[in-house]
């Protein structure tokens, strides 16, 4: 079965509605317009609950299928928020924020969840319950966690849970995806050293920060290299470096941030030992004291095999042969990790063909592969509730 023609026929309405939350996007939690927007679409197509301020602004729809016999129920997610990235495109639905684009493509899926929720309140052609999950801050303010804390698993009885997001690299209208780690566990950390200040021409009286720092961003570069199995994944990097504001004076403090990424605990509880060791006793061999505050933020997004192998022939319903059910695990973070903790599930990757990468000023939303998406989503819950 490839792209539904139902869904076919009000693509020119989801591009729409898509454009429209590309120009006015919107930062992590601070989603208001687009769940407004959301919701309205949502009462619009007769969905038969509608729930907002799930996770401080996420919203949920609940649509009932024409039998509820088999009391099962499947959430559906995309995301809403948007980057702080001035926008570096010219098209006619540029965004009309400063500062603030959608440049990973999070339009696009609220406007593909949209659409299949249009369709499914309108043909309501399955046995149970689908909720659609529409999530505020995946750029790094946690709102998949926000989401499962505030309770939405148990309150909406959601039984598997499933998530879907666009991809430049991969070819247009093919699916990926894979059983188990799929992408990486994306921890933050900050490392404060103190020294001993002064005259840059007496460095004998000091306790040089810049010197420490440097030796211990080297440092760190040899915990994945000798302490990770070589068969394993681990990247720690150092992204920012601050001491001084005088060409004259050796600082008193440093500060060095960055992120460590991991696929598995083992690895990322290995990171954050050694990590602390590291700072520490290089800091010490100079004479200087230096801290880790180590935050761990997205855990490893692992797909449950059973809900990915029923993934990815769903996506074979929609793009036939065009599905790769093993693509390499990536070390980028993604806090549908979440939700897929808390229930059985699957992430999946739809290519939109060869644009721009993601987090870029100039990349853009393919919509093109909005039926895609779309009958992937309808096809999931007709699939996984199907009436006999």
């Amino acid at each position: 079965m490839p792209v539904i023609n139902r869904i076919a026929e009000f693509h020119d309405d989801i591009t729409e509605w898509r454009r429209d939350i590309h120009a006015h996007p919107e930062l992590q939690f601070e989603v208001h317009r687009t769940a407004a927007l959301v919701a309205e679409k949502l009462r619009e197509f007769g969905v038969d609950e509608v729930v907002t301020g799930i996770g401080r602004t996420g919203v949920v729809g609940v649509i009932k299928g024409r039998k509820a016999e088999s009391g099962r129920t499947i959430g559906l997610r995309a995301d809403m928020d948007a980057l702080p990235i001035e926008e570096a495109t010219d098209v006619p639905h540029k965004s009309r924020t400063p500062g603030i684009m959608h440049a990973c493509g999070h339009d696009g899926h609220t406007a593909m969840l949209l659409g299949a929720a249009r369709y499914l309140a309108e043909t309501r052609n399955f046995d149970g319950t689908a909720v659609v999950i529409f999530q505020p801050a995946e750029e790094g303010g946690g709102g998949g966690r926000e989401m499962v804390d505030d309770g939405m698993m148990e309150r909406f009885s959601i039984d598997e849970v499933y998530g879907m997001h666009n991809a430049p690299s991969i070819p247009f209208g093919q699916f990926a995806l894979r059983p188990g780690s799929m992408m990486a566990a994306a921890d933050m950390f900050i490392i404060d050293i103190e020294g001993v200040g002064g005259h840059a021409a007496r460095p004998q009286r000091c306790i040089d920060t810049t010197l420490v720092g440097a030796h211990i961003m080297t440092a760190l570069q040899s915990v994945v290299s000798r302490n990770v199995d070589p068969v394993e994944s681990g990247v720690i990097s150092v992204t920012t470096f601050k001491a001084g504001d005088a060409f004259n004076v050796i600082p008193q403090t440093a500060r060095l941030t960055g992120t460590a990424r991991t696929l598995s605990p083992t690895v990322r509880d290995l990171l954050e030992e050694r990590m602390a060791k590291v700072v520490e006793n290089t800091a010490a061999a100079f004479g200087a004291k230096a801290t880790l505050d180590y935050q761990r933020h997205y855990p490893v997004l692992s797909n449950h095999p059973a809900q990915t192998e029923f993934a990815a022939e769903v996506a074979r319903q929609v793009a036939g042969d065009k599905v790769d059910p093993e693509t390499p695990p990536v070390m980028g973070g993604e806090d549908f990790a979440f939700m897929l903790e808390a229930r059985p599930g699957a992430f999946i990757y739809l290519g939109q063909g060869d644009t721009q990468y993601v987090h870029h000023p100039e990349y853009d939303f393919n919509d093109e592969i909005i039926p895609i998406g779309c009958s992937y989503w309808a096809r999931l819950v007709e699939t996984a509730l199907p009436v006999m």
